[in-house]
């Protein structure tokens, strides 16, 4: 099977990711450590198998300020919530899977969503369904129909500020005719 051939435009943002890995990995930013980590990840690119990321072509600089502002928030009041169900509750906590089905299909937006949920103190992401956009999460403190409805609240929330900022225009209609309603 031949790869369909991918513009430099679009494959240049994953390749600055990789040398940027490349740099924070070794720990050395020296110009001659990112030429060699430029052509490690020009020829990682070329030999293996990588899905295009498709990018919507947007950024919106005016909703990421605020998400980032809203993640460290709930990074604290997260750790915080942690460290009272692990000194009171201990191991009367209870656990649950939860499913949350998630309105982009890009890989981008499906990835930031669940890298941003699991950084977040509390829940993990466990699986994920390509086919059908959905997060699996392992979630702490989740005993009643409302807490895994808050859960699933929480994470359309975390996707809607990820479209806001760089989705397609489609799914920015979509989540702003939601909020609309």
């Amino acid at each position: 099977m031949s790869r369909r051939r991918i513009s430099l435009r679009q494959e240049l943002p994953l390749l600055v990711w990789l040398v940027i890995v490349w740099g924070a990995l070794w720990q050395d930013f020296s110009p001659g450590n990112l030429l060699f980590g430029a052509l490690l990840a020009v020829a990682v690119a070329r030999l293996f198998y990588l899905p295009p990321v498709e990018l919507s072509g947007r950024f919106n600089i005016i909703f990421a300020i605020p998400f980032a502002l809203m993640f460290l928030a709930k990074v604290a009041a997260a750790s915080a919530q942690l460290l009272y169900l692990a000194v009171v509750r201990g191991p009367k906590v209870k656990n649950a899977v939860v499913a949350v089905t998630l309105r982009s299909h890009q890989d981008l937006i499906v990835t930031a969503t669940g890298h941003v949920i699991s950084l977040i103190p509390g829940s993990l992401v466990v699986e994920v369904d390509r086919s059908t956009s959905t997060l699996y999460l392992h979630a702490l403190n989740i005993s009643t129909p409302q807490d895994v409805e808050n859960l699933k609240n929480q994470v359309r929330s975390i996707e809607a500020g990820l479209i806001r900022i760089m989705g397609t225009k489609e799914e920015l209609e979509t989540v702003q005719s939601e909020a609309g309603a």
